[in-house]
């Protein structure tokens, strides 16, 4: 039974009821915020009369699509539409924000100078000749930042929000790449597990550990699978008879226990970001089937006494022990991917070069700025 709360939800437009996402909610309180400058807008007189209205409008018409893009259900589409979404949702917002500056009074442009100055620094660099003409107005005592440098101030800002688009561009790209070389890792698991399954002896993962004692009538010889031990008998001289279906499977579970170690692990040098995209979440993802893969690899190379000392395994047990420790070492190569996650994170908010200092970055970035 539906009470007065749920009949005043339907009632609201669809840009006004709560969305699922925070960059959504993000997002519309932006847009609400812009409106509302609009509206202002929209009641001043005086100036090029047509030339106000063709701003407005064009403000407006980057609200509509803002809002469109972050209330978009998109269905099934959901999964991997949200990314385009955002992006779409943030680029019109920045546009309305860089129109709407064309607008505002002369009289509040010396306050958003300094917030324009900030984000140049941080996002274009202090090297870089908008900002240090931007900077140069803002610390003149002679004569305030008027009307004259409107025309600055909107391409200063215009560029800026370009910057902030590519940084992220990097962070979205990278997540791609890593989600598709995890989905391609996953394939190749799954296909050498299918292969394993159709052809046991293809890929044998069995020991035949030759007996510590003396041989007498009592000793067994024991042949020793990641699914099993069984006795050795005479028929069956090869060990890669007794392979069974589940070898590989065993393995590569075994390696994912190792990996999801080493997940846990990383998971105390992982910080906080405002960066869309959960790009450390993509890199952790990649350590899944890179655990089960190396498992798999480790325990063939075991098995073809690649590695000396090793060329047989006692136990079920140490077969399991040496599969969890070769997924665990997927972290020696995964690392550099963790390491390359990390310092693509630390690039946004940082202008070309890296050349920011604490006192460029003072106040931080405009909240506009950031997703």
């Amino acid at each position: 039974m539906s009470g007065p709360a749920d009949e005043r939800s339907e009632r609201l437009p669809a840009e006004q009821r709560r969305q699922r996402s925070a960059w959504r909610e993000r997002v519309l309180a932006r847009v609400g915020y812009l409106s509302a400058q609009l509206d202002r807008q929209e009641c001043e007189t005086g100036g090029d009369e047509c030339r106000r209205l063709e701003l407005i409008g064009g403000a407006r018409r980057c609200l509509e699509r803002a809002t469109s893009a972050a209330t978009e259900k998109h269905g099934w589409r959901k999964l991997w539409s949200g990314a385009t979404a955002l992006e779409g949702s943030w680029s019109n917002v920045r546009a309305a924000d860089v129109l709407l500056l064309e607008l505002v009074p002369a009289g509040s442009l010396p306050a958003r100078a300094v917030d324009i100055l900030a984000m140049s620094r941080l996002h274009l660099g202090k090297k870089d000749p908008r900002t240090l003409a931007l900077a140069a107005r803002v610390g003149s005592k002679d004569k305030p930042v008027g009307e004259a440098d409107r025309s600055l101030l909107v391409h200063t800002l215009d560029a800026a929000y370009a910057a902030l688009d590519a940084e992220y561009a990097r962070v979205r790209s990278l997540r791609n790449i890593l989600w598709a070389a995890s989905a391609c890792v996953l394939l190749g698991v799954v296909s050498l597990a299918v292969f394993g399954a159709v052809c046991p002896k293809s890929l044998s993962l069995c020991f035949s550990p030759v007996p510590s004692t003396t041989p007498g009538p009592s000793t067994v010889r024991m042949v020793v699978c990641p699914s099993g031990e069984y006795p050795w008998v005479p028929t069956k001289p090869i060990p890669g008879d007794y392979a069974s279906r589940l070898d590989i499977v065993t393995v590569e579970v075994a390696g994912l226990a190792g990996a999801a170690l080493t997940v846990i692990g990383s998971l105390r040098r992982i910080q906080g970001t405002s960066a869309p995209f959960m790009l450390p979440l993509a890199a952790a993802a990649l350590k899944f089937p890179t655990g089960a893969l190396s498992a798999l690899i480790g325990l063939l190379l075991i098995r073809g006494a690649f590695v000396p000392g090793l060329s047989d395994l006692d136990s079920r047990a140490q077969v399991l022990a040496w599969g969890v420790a070769f997924g665990a070492a997927q972290h020696l190569v995964t690392r550099l991917v963790d390491e390359r996650a990390q310092s693509t994170l630390k690039e946004v908010g940082r202008p070309p070069g890296g050349d920011a200092s604490p006192e460029d970055t003072t106040g931080g970035t405009a909240p506009h700025a950031n997703p």
